[in-house]
């Protein structure tokens, strides 16, 4: 070896060493079962990931990541000749991956955030609907149709937040399903007639999986009775996809609500087909928005 390989050679020793006094830079060097020699020569690369690995380690949420590709990680990992780098994605990342697989129109973050575990059990009143949940979930997972559910009962009871941690836990099965305002859905296609409209109607109608929330609190007009809703419920009843609601009226009630000029044969076949694609089930519990 020539005495300028040595230079170089000593040079990249001490590089390496000093490198080692890095908690992290150590961390992953140990990790591998390679001669020093052979790491010596990925120093560079090994403090880049050493530095990402520290951030992490640090990191409380994918907003706070300050690594060079938000979300990711530069991963090291022995190759058997050598050692080879790859971006990874953080926990947070995967961890709320899943999510991607629920559309979510105009509802609070507390119910995107919606959880199985968090589901407050201490009201007996629930126990009936997390039962019911429980049979929905089973049934569908096993390739069955299952009805979707109507829940109805008093402001704040929790009643989105429900079908909600439901939605969110059978996303983690690469179920796809739209949560959507029902007064916000129609203003929404109404405003956008001209625009969007189709595509918005079509995801909605379409969803493997749909809660129409707060169904009875629109505004409602013939137009948006028998050119929303009624496709809407039609088409979902078709093709055999749960859909679940929840409203402050019972079925019973809600039909008098879709009464319209008088018009009672209308209003009667928007509730069949609420009928055809679900079962309702009464919540009465203690306001938890308060």
């Amino acid at each position: 070896m020539t005495f300028e390989g040595n230079v170089n050679k000593n040079n990249l020793k001490v590089r390496f060493g000093k490198a080692l006094e890095n908690k992290y830079f150590y961390k992953i060097c140990k990790s591998f079962s390679l001669p020093e020699e052979t790491l010596m020569k990925y120093t560079s690369t090994l403090l880049d990931a050493a530095k990402e690995f520290e951030n992490c380690s640090k990191c409380k949420g994918i907003e706070q990541c300050k690594n060079l590709i938000k979300g990711n990680f530069l991963k090291a990992s022995e190759n058997g000749m050598g050692v080879s780098f790859s971006y990874v994605e953080c926990r947070f990342i995967s961890k709320d991956k899943y999510k991607e697989n629920v559309s979510y129109y105009d509802l609070p973050l507390r119910i995107k955030e919606a959880s199985i575990s968090n589901i407050y059990t201490d009201d007996k009143s629930r126990i009936e609907i997390i039962k019911k949940m429980k049979s929905f979930m089973d049934s569908y997972l096993k390739g069955e149709k299952p009805k979707g559910i109507y829940i109805y009962g008093n402001f704040g009871s929790g009643k989105s937040y429900l079908i909600a941690a439901l939605f969110n836990e059978l996303a983690k099965h690469n179920i796809k399903s739209v949560m959507v305002h029902t007064p916000e859905l129609i203003r929404s296609i109404k405003d956008s007639f001209d625009t969007d409209y189709s595509e918005r109607f079509n995801e909605v109608m379409r969803a493997p999986l749909l809660l129409l929330d707060d169904i009875g609190a629109e505004h409602l007009t013939p137009w948006s009775r028998d050119e929303v809703l009624e496709p809407i419920l039609q088409y979902r009843m078709d093709q055999e996809l749960p859909t679940f609601f929840t409203s402050n009226y019972s079925v019973k009630e809600l039909e008098k609500e879709f009464i319209i000029n008088d018009d009672k044969i209308k209003a009667k076949r928007i509730i069949e087909r609420i009928n055809q694609v679900s079962e309702p089930i009464e919540l009465i519990g203690k306001n938890r928005r308060k």
